[in-house]
């Protein structure tokens, strides 16, 4: 049933209004860029969930969600196990709603209101589901915005740099030895690195970190391990920084 409500999504259809899917996912799974004709709202009950676009990257943990609008390219993958679920809206229904991808603080509302879509048969709705659509439309557009998201630069040697990061967040050369390597003044590196992302070289390459922190410690990793392979002085080094980011230490997130 999944199957066939993923290929109805990928259709340029006004109705239904929603389509909602549920599913379970034993390990780590990849999706290339794509998009769909449809808005795209997906979160998970469990794991964790990494989406990425041109300009941006994200990492969705339980709780939360990606909106994507209409026609947005995308790419993601999970870590491991997952319970995730996703709502595609028609584009007619997504006027209202924020015009670029975001994460939301999903509400229990919102979340069981798209699993229950997720079980309905057929592609006629009846009064009944249409209301239920009607709340779930009105729980989106009501969802706060959660701004712990990564920027990625434009400029071409800033974004060399930022994807040698991704792919090593544990590397530990400094802001003068990246800049050599990329072919950038220091104090351009600098300049531009908050300019096009709104955020410090330190401070970004700090967020590339605790992301790619979640990933590995979703993925079943001991907190030492995490804190080593990422290039941080000690393990209580690594718990503070998280949990001056995040609010709680990595066990409590995940507990």
């Amino acid at each position: 049933m999944s199957e066939e409500r993923f290929a109805f999504a990928a259709r340029d259809e006004r109705d239904p209004i929603i389509i909602a899917i549920y599913e379970t996912q034993a390990e780590h799974r990849e999706l290339g860029t794509h998009s769909h004709p449809r808005g795209q709202l997906s979160g998970l009950r469990r794991g964790l969930l990494t989406i990425g676009t041109e300009t941006d990257t994200w990492v969705v943990p339980a709780e939360h969600a990606v909106w994507l609008p209409p026609h947005q390219p995308h790419h993601g993958y999970t870590h491991g196990a997952v319970e995730a679920w996703s709502c595609y809206i028609a584009e007619t229904a997504c006027a209202t709603l924020p015009d670029r991808p975001c994460i939301i603080k999903v509400s229990g509302l919102l979340r069981e209101a798209v699993i229950r879509a997720s079980g309905w048969q057929g592609w006629e709705m009846d009064e009944a589901q249409w209301r239920l659509a009607m709340v779930l439309l009105d729980e989106l557009r009501a969802s706060p915005i959660d701004p712990f998201t990564l920027p990625m630069p434009r400029d071409p040697r800033l974004l060399r740099i930022a994807r040698a990061l991704l792919d090593d967040p544990g590397d530990r050369r400094g802001m003068d030895a990246w800049a050599s390597w990329a072919g950038v003044s220091e104090r351009t590196l600098s300049r531009r690195f908050v300019a096009e992302t709104g955020y410090s070289y330190t401070t970004w390459r700090q967020r590339a970190r605790l992301m790619r922190a979640l990933e590995m410690l979703a993925e079943g990793a001991p907190v030492t391990t995490v804190a080593i392979d990422l290039g941080y002085d000690s393990v209580s080094a690594f718990i503070a920084v998280f949990k001056r980011t995040l609010g709680v230490t990595p066990s409590a997130y995940f507990g």
